[in-house]
């Protein structure tokens, strides 16, 4: 009897032993490759569309980022994660656990990218922006932005997204589509929208149109204190019916600008953005304001300015008659050239 339980406690204790090693060796396989206290430096690590479990643990431990791909196979399972992994581009470190990098890949903490998308831009120069940071293609987010149907599902009056793209500093991750990238701006446009102060001048014009004039606002100056003066005379021509007269509608609607306006191209009926012929404002925004140029438009300067001409220095000189921005545009302009 004695010899029974001789036998019985050595198998229990071999089997213990053999349990603790087993476990031992698991959480080893499982440990971090690098120590905590090593340099944390991150690893881009990109999981693809369609993408299996297997494929992906196979990647990361040829990238020395864990241990055991069989390892992280069987806690995959074990913790219901295996089918859980998300698209997308991931910065890892050799200081992550194998349980932390699978929660991270089944959270889908991806990596985002900043672009910063100034003041002023037209959607297509907001589209190579993006395209340059690797977000978009060019194409498909230009079909989002110019797809008729899309305003209206977003908040805002069409027929395209040309202006609502607020200018700002974004993060986004790879692989998104356009439509998202797109929504988010415009979702950025409304808040700032929404949160500006009502004037008499909102009761008057539409959203479009009051984007529309800031746009043109935001392409007439860079000069912060000028916008509420620029607007101004615009708000003033438009109650006077007098044509806008504003270069920069004339270019956005030139297919190809090169830079040099001529004044072949300010004599153009056919474009339908030459506010040298067209009454009141052009058909849309030309570019995307800032929050200052739609506050400018919400609330003009108080003033009876008709006329600007630019003095040359990033400013501009404000006249209330013809004959005044005559001679501001002889000392300013003509003087100059001659």
């Amino acid at each position: 009897m004695a010899f029974s339980l001789k036998i019985i406690s050595a198998v229990m204790i071999l089997t213990f032993v053999a349990a603790a090693g087993a476990g031992a060796l698991m959480a080893r396989a499982l440990a971090p490759v690098a120590e905590k206290t090593a340099e944390g430096r991150t690893i881009s690590f990109e999981i693809e569309p369609g993408e299996p479990l297997r494929d992906v643990a196979h990647s990361l431990e040829t990238m020395d980022l864990i241990r055991s791909a069989r390892m992280m196979g069987w806690l995959a399972r074990v913790t219901n994660l295996a089918s859980s992994l998300k698209v997308g581009e991931y910065e890892l470190s050799r200081t992550q656990s194998t349980r932390e990098i699978l929660e991270m890949l089944a959270k889908g903490r991806v990596r985002t990218h900043a672009v910063v998308i100034p003041e002023g831009k037209r959607a297509s120069e907001i589209a190579t922006l993006l395209a340059a940071a690797d977000l978009v293609e060019t194409d498909a987010f230009l079909a989002v932005v110019f797809d008729p149907q899309i305003p209206s599902r977003f908040g805002v009056e069409g027929p395209s997204l040309e202006g609502y793209l607020f200018p700002d500093t974004y993060r986004f991750a790879k692989n998104l589509p356009p439509e998202r990238i797109a929504r988010t701006m415009v979702r950025e446009f409304l808040r700032v929208y929404n949160a500006l102060p009502s004037g008499n001048n909102q009761r008057d014009l539409s959203m479009r149109e009051q984007v529309t004039l800031a746009s043109i606002v935001e392409k007439e100056t860079g000069a912060a204190k000028e916008r509420p003066l620029i607007a101004a005379v615009f708000l003033n021509r438009l109650k006077r019916g007098m044509r806008l007269e504003t270069d920069p509608t004339v270019i956005y609607g030139i297919d190809g600008f090169n830079g040099n306006l001529r004044r072949r191209h300010l004599a153009d009926k056919t474009n339908p953005y030459n506010t040298y012929w067209i009454q009141g404002l052009p058909p849309g925004p030309i570019a995307s304001p800032g929050r200052e140029s739609l506050r400018a438009v919400r609330e003009p300067a108080d003033t009876s300015f008709l006329y600007f001409v630019s003095r040359n220095d990033g400013t501009h000189r404000f006249s209330n008659t013809y004959r005044e921005h005559e001679r501001a545009v002889d000392r300013f302009q003509r003087r100059r050239q001659r």
